[in-house]
């Protein structure tokens, strides 16, 4: 009798650590569940999945080049390319990714202003120079009275296309704008160009319609121009219009970002944008 009772509470004993074991079991899937996606998550314990919205070269290549870099690092980094300038922004505000890389900062600071968000600028990583392209014309002194310039839609970028279009002396400001400038801010326009303003991702397609068109290498080189070989004007270089990698104020100290930011200002990074991408993209590190 006693063995059979001793047997008997071993086998209570063995039916109790495994319902723990269960439970707890049970108790795990349920917390990754419920937790929050949008974070840089550990996927086996080991691994860890970055999510990084984007749009079009030279970003997606740059994103592509460090993902097996960050493979090394434990990062499992997923590319989102989006098709609009506006969802990187809201993706990462809404935590739907961990951080976006496609813009400079004061478009940022705008999308900030307007949606009271709180994106950082964490790793500025090339400037993409601005020039003025025309279909028609060879030199700016061509640009007929009257002619119609396409700008930017978005405040940030119309802002910067006046401010390089009253650099190269074509029209005047008003004094102290700058970068927030519209065109009603333009007090002198001697030879009454007209000014329209369409969406980014429209700029390349108005070169057709358009005397002029000022707009980033990335919406001009899918179509085969280049600041250096074909603007009429071109911007000089500003760190503030760097493209930038960004995050959220309360990601932007964990260690994949870090990681992240150091990739894309790695070495690796500045060898492929002077040997690919050297007339439309200047390193903004060292």
């Amino acid at each position: 009798m006693n063995k059979k009772w001793m047997l008997g509470l071993l086998v209570l004993v063995m039916v109790a650590v495994a319902g723990c074991g269960n439970g707890n079991t049970k108790g795990a899937g349920n917390a990754e569940q419920n937790g929050d996606t949008s974070t840089a998550q550990k996927g086996d314990g080991k691994e860890v999945t970055l999510k990084v919205a984007t749009l079009i070269p030279p970003m997606t290549d740059i994103l592509e080049l460090v993902k097996p870099l960050l493979k090394e690092d434990g990062i499992n980094l997923e590319l989102v390319v989006l098709s609009d300038n506006v969802q990187p922004n809201d993706a990462l505000a809404n935590k739907e990714v961990d951080a976006n890389f496609f813009q400079h900062v004061p478009y940022m600071n705008q999308y900030n202003e307007s949606t009271n968000s709180e994106l950082v600028a964490v790793q500025p990583v090339y400037h993409a120079v601005y020039g003025a392209y025309s279909k028609r014309y060879k030199k700016m002194e061509e640009l007929p009275e009257g002619a119609t310039i396409v700008i930017a839609n978005d405040a940030t970028n119309a802002g910067r296309s006046l401010v390089m279009l009253e650099k190269a002396g074509i029209i005047k400001l008003k004094e102290g704008v700058g970068i927030n400038a519209t065109v009603a801010d333009i007090t002198e326009n001697p030879k009454k160009y007209k000014f329209e303003e369409v969406d980014l991702l429209m700029l390349a397609r108005m070169l057709d319609d358009a005397n002029m068109v000022l707009m980033t290498p990335a919406y001009a080189s899918p179509i085969g121009l280049t600041p250096k070989k074909d603007a009429l004007l071109v911007e000089t270089t500003e760190s503030e219009f760097a493209i930038t990698m960004v995050a959220r104020a309360d990601n932007k100290d964990s260690e994949p970002i870090k990681k992240l930011a150091e990739r894309l200002s790695g070495p690796e990074v500045k060898q492929f944008l002077e040997s690919q991408y050297s007339e439309i993209a200047i390193p903004a590190f060292e």
